[in-house]
């Protein structure tokens, strides 16, 4: 039996995609600008320092926190009725954060935008599924949409440094504050409501295991990359891991799970958000290192090496937007597959040159990475999101950006810690005699602390103890950029071997209302 070809979008969808990608450019904004304004708002609410990291933190801990709860809960309650709830609750906690006259409240207004912002992350790239029912239209929406949240990162600092450069701090809460009073504008004209909702209530008591489980682990991961407690910082992700079994145990036991694990039997579905960590793993963090690396070895300026980033970037969204009429004659397999195989040269490319202070060769072995890698995180969304039933794409879309915040952790935790054993192995046995304890301890501590603790002695001893930091840091980039691209290597085998079974970009959606415990992907049509 012949199937009907899904409506192709007309000029209605196409103003809904843009209407979704302005709060995706905000929420993604709204992770890097904060880091600009910490000395300014340290000078006017005087938190301690512990204080200071929860106002940093907090916000990134409660979107991994509530991202699967939100997801699950659209696809109950409606996904545009809970965009617009979260925009209004968006907007109200950034008029908070604005005007907070205590760390405590700035704290509070961070937890409320967190939880926020776990609303609209599932529900917008969910409604891109409710707007582009033609497969091939879905695939460049999502790409359009991937682009908005690399953009929004990109230039969330150049924002966030116009805004402080005229006004107070606070001032940079109030940048999303407009977009959500558009959204909540024009969205009910503009955004479908789905159809197809999942019936039965939801599993609260699944719920809050859920939200038990991914903080800690959350916590614990970001511990560890900040150089904390190892033991505590294991204690937090031990306990984690631990609800987290508890929640699985109960999803596969109730009939009406908060997260249906037997999409985790999809090729498309597993396979790509599995190829999809490794990716953001490696290139996270390769790009944290590399950027450090272009400032203290190289000793460019923030602004100098900001400048740098741009041609990755600018290609890497080109990149992006392309790979959607590419995988309209090429299998995804394949274009993920490629994609990560070059990402994995890149990264090959920065661990051999990075010991020479080359910044030419480095520079364009990180952006051979990025540019690898930035479609190919477009194409699994699409992948991981087309596979599921619709009435589970908000869910789908929650697993997705839940992978890529346990990938952007990992990396910044995993592949740093391998930098920083590698550099501070490297200083002990290579910084001049003479230095006193204190400045070896600085410089121990950052790469950062090193250069300042060297700029701050005089003559040949200040000269040889940076030599020893720039090098060992140096050395402290090779080893991670090298484990980077085995990650690279083994995501491009994975996507290679496992997703050549999934459906192709462009074609009907995978899964569509296959009975439960029996869903698999559709052939290719055509």
């Amino acid at each position: 039996m012949q199937k009907t070809a899904p409506a192709r979008a007309g000029r209605r969808e196409w103003l809904g995609l843009g209407v979704l990608a302005l709060p995706t450019v905000v929420l993604s904004m709204d992770l890097t600008v904060l880091h600009l304004a910490a000395p300014s708002l340290s000078a006017d609410l005087g938190p301690t320092g512990p204080q200071l990291l929860w106002i940093l933190d907090v916000y990134g801990f409660m979107v991994a926190g509530f991202l699967l709860v939100m997801g699950n809960l659209g696809d109950r309650i409606g996904r545009r009725r809970l965009l617009l709830i979260g925009s209004a609750a968006f907007a109200a906690a950034s008029v908070l954060a604005a005007f907070a006259p205590t760390a405590e409240t700035l704290i509070a207004a961070r937890a409320l935008l967190g939880v926020a912002g776990a609303t609209l992350m599932p529900s917008t790239l969910a409604l891109l599924t409710d707007l582009f029912r033609d497969p091939a239209q879905r695939t460049f929406a999502i790409a359009v949409w991937m682009t908005c949240f690399t953009a929004g990162e990109a230039v969330g600092p150049l924002v966030g440094g116009v805004m402080l450069e005229f006004f107070w701090w606070g001032s940079i809460f109030l940048i999303g504050v407009p977009v959500m009073v558009l959204l909540l504008a024009v969205g009910p004209f503009l955004l479908p409501e789905q159809a197809d909702r999942l019936t039965g209530r939801l599993d609260v008591a699944g719920a809050a295991l859920l939200v038990a489980a991914v903080l800690p682990l959350v916590y614990g991961i970001k511990s560890f990359a900040s150089s904390g407690p190892l033991l505590q910082a294991a204690a937090w992700s031990a306990a984690g891991l631990a609800v987290g079994a508890l929640f699985v145990r109960r999803q596969l036991r109730i009939s009406d799970p908060l997260m249906d694990l037997r999409l985790f039997r999809l090729p498309a579905f597993s396979a790509g958000l599995g190829a999809q960590f490794l990716a953001v793993v490696a290139m996270a963090g390769t790009q944290l290192l590399v950027v450090q690396y272009l400032q203290a070895v190289l000793g460019l300026s923030p602004l100098q090496a900001g400048l740098c980033a741009v041609p990755s970037i600018v290609l890497g969204i080109a990149a992006t937007l392309g790979a959607p009429r590419l995988v309209r004659r090429v299998r995804p397999a394949v274009v993920v597959a490629a994609g990560l195989a070059a990402a994995s040269g890149g990264a090959a490319v920065v661990a051999a040159t990075a010991p020479q202070a080359d910044l030419v060769w480095t520079l364009a072995g990180f952006t051979v990475l990025y540019v690898g890698v930035t479609p190919t995180l477009a194409l699994t969304t699409d992948l991981i999101v087309g596979s599921a039933p619709a009435r589970r794409a908000g869910m789908a879309s929650s697993v997705a950006e839940s992978g890529g915040e346990f990938g952007l952790a990992g990396g910044m935790a995993f592949l740093g810690a391998a930098a920083m054993a590698v550099y501070q192995a490297g200083l002990a046995g290579s910084a001049p005699e003479g230095v006193a304890a204190g400045d070896l301890e600085a410089a121990g501590e950052t790469v950062g602390g090193g250069v300042e603790a060297a700029r701050g002695l005089s003559g040949e001893l200040g000269t040889a103890l940076l030599d020893a930091v720039r090098s060992s840091f140096a050395d402290g980039l090779q080893a991670a950029a090298a484990a980077g691209a085995v990650l690279l290597a083994l995501a491009a085998a994975l996507a290679l071997g496992f997703l050549r079974g999934a459906p192709p970009t462009g074609t009907a959606r995978a899964a569509q209302d296959a009975p439960e415990g029996e869903r698999k992907a559709v052939p290719a049509e055509g």
